[in-house]
């Protein structure tokens, strides 16, 4: 058996892995350490485990990468070196993958060795000439192509999609939890009011994603576990940091808190979509369900800050053709870091607070659950309560933004605040309780009501908000007049019920 055979069958799983991940044809990441490396045999492989002759950068170094001293285009040149051969594997993978000059190649189908060589050559990864077709030569004279048709077996068998290099990397990215058209971001990156003290402000260093037990993800391929926190009753509560190596040797942490449970432990190597956890309420600063989603910078010589998440996704939605947004009050977080070439129209158009209300109360990624029925009292209850939602914004004389963030309080608790309608009630609002009723809460300072709506109430309610015919402040006072007298007849009904109760008691007396 010649030396290339032999290399070829001792890392041919390593290259066949490489292509299950990335994309890349096996054929053509064993003909480049056969060639680069010698057979395996060149001083760089033995010593150093390099096969792929990847020079080591101020970035490698920095990060205690480490690496040997070999005479190539220069005397005296550093080159990474690595604790085993499937390391240097997978560094040439992310070599490609990372660096720009090589985009092209992903373009190709996976098993398109000939293209990918000739893309290699081109975008300049050998210096010297006949790259492409050295590797071509030595592919086909040792019948190298067998393993990218092993893959391509596996994965049609698998029913994954194949045909082209950027179907297969397809998956490399995701976002933190599965949505179909957008994250409802309930608190983005930056200064905010404290949820904890209405009284302070503080630096949110993430961003808040409403979720109802969402299984949470990893957001890119190979992200080692380095973080994992089991204890409920830390400020974050149960969380996970996940991290990913950059080519120039910078890392990106991402955080995930506030969990229900963690699915993994500290080592763990994890890919594109694959499950962390499950989204919760735990912690000491938590006001209710969601994930906390943290993403920090690590550059090459160990300075870390926190970046707004924002920006990460808009990288990682560009990169694998993620067309979700994170929707803050109506706008996409995101579109602003977009590049002009991706970012849609409809990404950077700001909604209208009518237009983010029906998105919240219609789709089912808002979390919001009120939508998807066909239950007719239940749509009744949903007109109602966004009718009341609107003229309560409306009435309350806040701009645009400003009733953009109330809807999106307001359809977030699945609670109307109506004392801006009726200023003479201590307190009062609507609220859609978990059982979808809806539900009048009120004080009018002698009485506390709390009482379902009937179908006729809710019925009226309805035809009264939504009459074209009626102004926004006959609108309020109708709706006000209503909610009077459901709070006067709850009155009385209480004041008659301790009545009885009272008499109940004086007879008994006198009977004694």
């Amino acid at each position: 058996m010649s030396k290339n055979k032999e290399y070829a069958e001792k890392y041919a799983e390593f290259a066949m892995e490489q292509m299950r991940k990335y994309g890349i044809p096996a054929s053509v990441t064993l003909a480049q350490g056969i060639l680069e490396s010698s057979n395996g045999q060149s001083r760089m492989a033995l010593n150093e485990n390099n096969h792929f002759g990847i020079k080591a950068t101020p970035g490698w170094i920095a990060q205690g990468g480490k690496y040997g001293i070999y005479t190539d285009d220069k005397p005296n040149e550093k080159f990474c070196s690595y604790d085993s051969v499937g390391d240097s594997y997978e560094h040439h993978s992310k070599f490609l993958v990372e660096n720009k000059r090589y985009a092209e190649c992903f373009d190709l189908s996976p098993d398109d060795y000939k293209g990918w060589t000739e893309g290699l050559a081109k975008a300049g990864y050998a210096s010297g000439g006949n790259y492409a077709q050295s590797l071509q030569k030595i592919i086909e004279a040792n019948g190298l192509q067998k393993y990218d048709r092993m893959v391509m077996a596996e994965m049609k068998a698998k029913g994954l999609e194949t045909g082209t290099g950027q179907a297969v990397t397809t998956n490399a990215y995701s976002f933190p939890v599965e949505r179909e058209e957008f994250l409802f971001v309930t608190s983005p990156f930056g200064m905010r009011t404290d949820p904890m003290n209405a009284d302070k402000l503080q630096m949110h260093k993430g961003m808040d994603i409403r979720c109802k037990g969402d299984a949470v993800l990893a957001t890119e391929n190979n992200g080692k576990v380095v973080a994992v926190n089991q204890n409920a009753k830390t400020a974050g509560g149960k969380s996970v940091t996940i991290e990913y190596e950059r080519a120039d040797g910078s890392k990106i942490q991402n955080t995930y808190m506030h969990l229900s449970s963690v699915d993994v432990k500290v080592g763990d190597m994890m890919q594109a979509g694959q499950r962390l956890g499950v989204s919760g309420n735990t912690g000491t600063r938590t006001t209710g369900e969601h994930l906390h989603f943290g993403v920090a910078q690590i550059t090459a010589d160990g300075q870390k800050r926190d970046i707004d998440p924002a920006i990460y996704l808009a990288d990682i939605a560009q990169k694998g053709n993620i067309k979700l947004q994170a929707l803050h009050n109506g706008n996409d977080l995101l579109a602003k870091y977009k590049t002009e070439v991706t970012a849609t129209p409809q990404e950077t158009k700001s909604q209208s607070p009518e237009e983010w209300m029906k998105k919240l109360l219609s789709s089912e990624d808002s979390g919001v659950g009120l939508s998807g029925t066909n239950d007719p009292i239940m749509d009744m209850v949903v007109k109602a309560f966004s009718s009341l939602m609107m003229l309560a914004v409306v009435i309350d004389n806040k701009n645009e933004e400003e009733q953009k963030e109330a809807i999106s309080e307001m359809a977030g608790n699945r609670k109307v605040e109506l004392t801006s309608l009726l200023p003479h009630m201590k307190s009062c609002a609507l609220v859609i309780g978990e059982n979808n009723k809806a539900v009048l809460q009120a004080d009018n300072g002698t009485v506390q009501v709390s009482r379902e709506l009937s179908t006729v109430e809710l019925s009226r309610m309805s035809a009264t908000l939504n009459n074209p015919e009626l102004s926004e402040e006959s609108k309020r006072m109708r709706v006000a007049g209503m909610v009077n007298a459901i709070v006067l007849s709850q009155q009385a009904s209480q004041n008659f019920e301790q009545g009885m109760s009272e008499q109940q008691s004086q007879n008994e007396q006198i009977r004694r």
